[in-house]
């Protein structure tokens, strides 16, 4: 059944396409709806996405045994990010997780979360854990601060609100940014995912509207998590992608931890290795007046502007919007070897448009091979 959240109905709401299909694109302004998201004047309704919950007193322990991160000891409303990984060390799954002392929310797209319950239910074994794909009951309602007033739409009447840490590195984490946290474009974007009930979602945005504070679109979300440099699962992952090249071991991989799936790919690429790929920022001409779709290839730019003859593509973007401060940008998967300094050109997937686009590396193209690297550039927190 194809899901349409009950606030598509207000007025000047464009529904959005893709993973965020069922929401607003949009209310009528997307930048005005961005500076409003920005300055924490609106919230974003991601009703859409997948929620999926772990009880039962073994939940964290066993999350910790199946997944990247150390979360065992993760106490009542504190937050976290997990990655269940294949044995080659793939993203299959990318879980923002917060606890409530009794069940572990784990917060998905909207395309992972049955696929992930079936999963976790095949891994229980004797474990005292219960797994539940609560989606059809729960939705998401994001902002760049918490919410109180959202408190009684949640779980059982009380606020349950997963905070992102990016851009800070977690404990066991490690930076693949050539830029410290403080400076890092993520700083200024905090960003609060707030559990709401969804028949109660009109209801809620009706007590954000009483307590100033409107309502914006997918678009401006994307474009603030964009400039923040924040990876999305099913965007920037694909079937090949591993934590390295998104920069995800800053807050997604304890390095320290125990055995679990994937493990040994990603310590061989982080002590002894390179991550075949990089994401990046691409600030892109904005002459062309449109976008580039998520696919577009890139190639390296002739004098010309087009792309250099006979050159194949070194990445292809996978998340573009247009931001009310920096104008078009996008986040682009490169091969490592890319000049960084390179000017690129990007050719539409959709029709063929040439977009010339100078790069910002997200990822360090060095970044890896700790064993041997000099320490003071690349950070981790121990």
């Amino acid at each position: 059944m194809t899901y349409s959240s009950e606030l598509l109905d207000r007025p000047g709401a464009v529904a959005g396409g893709g993973p965020d299909s069922g929401v607003a694109a949009h209310y009528g302004d997307p930048l005005r709806e961005q500076r409003e998201l920005a300055a924490g004047r609106a919230a974003v309704d991601l009703s859409q996405r997948g929620i999926v919950t772990v009880a039962g007193p073994d939940r964290l322990s066993w999350l910790t045994t199946l997944s990247s991160q150390q979360v065992a000891g993760l106490g009542p409303g504190e937050s976290s990010e997990l990655l269940l990984l294949s044995v080659q060390g793939r993203i299959e799954f990318d879980a923002r997780i917060v606890d409530d002392g009794e069940r572990a929310w784990l917060l998905v797209e909207a395309a992972e979360a049955a696929p992930l319950a079936a999963w976790l239910t095949s891994m229980k074994f004797m474990l005292r854990v219960e797994v539940e794909d609560v989606s059809g009951t729960y939705g998401v309602l994001a902002a760049t601060r918490r919410l109180e007033v959202l408190a009684p739409f949640g779980p059982a009447g009380s606020a349950l609100v997963w905070e992102d840490p990016w851009p800070h590195v977690a404990p066991g984490g490690y930076s693949y940014a050539a830029v410290d946290d403080a400076h890092h474009p993520g700083a200024d974007r905090p960003w609060c995912e707030h559990v709401v009930e969804k028949p109660r979602l009109a209801e809620a945005a009706g007590a954000l509207a009483a307590d100033g504070i409107g309502l914006a679109g997918t678009m401006a979300a994307e474009a603030l998590r964009i400039a923040a440099w924040r990876p999305r699962w099913g965007a920037e992952t694909d079937e090949k992608t591993i934590p390295h090249e998104l920069d995800l071991l800053r807050t997604a991989v304890h390095l320290s931890k125990g055995c679990y799936k994937g493990q040994e790919t990603v310590a061989r690429v982080h002590n002894l290795g390179h991550p075949p790929r990089r994401l990046t920022l691409l600030q892109l001409d904005g002459s062309a007046h449109t976008l580039p779709a998520a696919g577009s290839e890139v190639f390296p730019r002739g004098e010309d502007g087009t792309p250099d003859a006979g050159a194949r593509p070194v990445g292809r973007v996978t998340s573009a919007a247009l931001h009310w401060e920096m104008g078009p940008i996008a986040l682009a998967v490169l091969k490592r070897s890319t000049d960084p300094a390179a000017t690129l050109v990007v050719r539409g997937a959709d029709d063929g448009e040439l977009y010339s686009a100078g790069q910002e590396p997200i990822v360090a193209p060095d970044a890896g091979s700790v064993v041997s690297r000099p320490t003071g550039f690349l950070r981790r927190n121990a």
